[in-house]
Formats: C-alpha cells, structure tokens, sequence
C-alpha cells in the first residue's frame, strides 16, 4: 500500500510540473529571480520571462474610460529581448482600435504568471509587478516589424496562424514612465533608459544596469 501511494504521489508531483510548465512558462527556480534591490536587471527579467499582461487604454466607446484587455506580447527572443513590448493586434478588438485614437496606454505585468512567487498572494509587494506606461503606436519601420514578428511568433506560435482577413499588425508600447514594484517599502525608482540599458548575462539571466 506504501508502494502505491508513493508511485500516485510521484506521478501526481510530475503531471504538476508539466502543466506548470506548459505554454513555454516552466517554473522558476529562487536562483533564477535577480536580487530586488538591482530594479533595472530585475524589471528586464520580469518582462522577458512573461508571455502575457494586461494592456490598457482609453476607451473611445466607453467614454474615456481605462480599459484593460488581455495582451500577449515579446520583448525579443530568449536571452536576447530588448525591453520593449511588441504585440500582434487587430482593430477588429477595441486595444488597437482605442490607441488609433489616443496613444496614451499603460501595459501591467505580475510575477504571479511566470510561477516565482510560490504561496505568495499576487498583491503582496514580494510577488512583483511592474507597469510601463506609454504610448501604443504601430510599427511602421520594416526592419522593425519583422523583429517584432519574429519574436512574437517565436514566443507564440499560434499568432502565425490567426486569420489574414482581421489584418493583425505589429504594435509596440513607447515607453515612458515605469512602475515597479517587487519588496516592501514602495515603487523603486527607476527611468526608462535605467530599464533599457540593462544587460542580458548568459550565466545570470541579467547583469547590472550599466546607467
């Protein structure tokens, strides 16, 4: 009976981590988390190692209202991401019909989808989350749309397959004020160009901020 409940118990904790790591998003171990104190390679971490937010903007057909709207998205391919936020829109869905409209959006990420925050409740300041406040403009540059296309469809396959007829195209958030979030005490201060001069490390996922 031992022997059973041990193979159930086995076989359970596998199934758990599979489907904890399905969709490309395996469980994160505490080395692979940057210290909270260095805000810029830890804010860089959270966005590169994230597939999904919530992306927000000013509604036109709700008054001006906030509206918030599940957004997948890459920041460049693994190891290699840029810090920007590039994602694949149709203005048949109200995100990309808005910021047609009024630019001004903010995209918000938590450490609670990419499984690092063990126990944690998502709102504790220990489970981080960060928020990149901008502008959602289209991507009009050529060479930077086929960055953005490749590193959306490395990270989400399915996207290459959505229908040519609802005309998806290449957005990107313009970064301008940054949010973050990860311990007690506040908002760490932090400038974009802090966050975008973060530099990837092969061994420790980030380096130090070189600004």
């Amino acid at each position: 009976m031992k022997i059973v409940y041990c193979y159930l118990f086995a076989v359970v904790s596998v199934i758990g981590v599979l489907q904890e790591s399905a969709q490309g998003r395996p469980l994160l171990t505490p080395e692979d988390r940057p210290d909270p104190k260095d805000a810029a390679p830890f804010a860089r971490w959270l966005v590169a190692k994230s597939s999904w937010g919530v992306l927000n903007t000013i509604s036109s057909e709700y008054g001006g209202s906030p509206f918030g709207n599940v957004a997948s998205f890459s920041d460049g391919l693994p190891e290699k991401g840029k810090g920007i936020p590039y994602f694949y829109l149709t203005t048949l869905d109200p995100t990309a019909s808005n910021a047609l409209k009024d630019q001004r959006s903010s995209f918000t990420l938590s450490e609670y989808s990419i499984n690092s925050c063990s126990t944690k409740d998502p709102e504790s300041p220990t489970c981080a989350k960060i928020t990149l406040v901008g502008k959602l403009v289209l991507v009009k540059d050529s060479k930077e749309a086929e960055f953005a296309k490749t590193a959306l469809f490395a990270k989400h396959p399915e996207m290459e397959h959505w229908p040519k007829s609802h005309n998806f195209q290449f957005y990107k958030l313009d970064i301008q004020n940054i949010f973050l979030i990860n311990w007690f005490g506040g908002p760490k201060p932090l400038t974009v160009e802090q966050y975008l001069n973060a530099k990837l490390n092969k061994f420790t996922s980030f380096a130090h901020s070189t600004a």
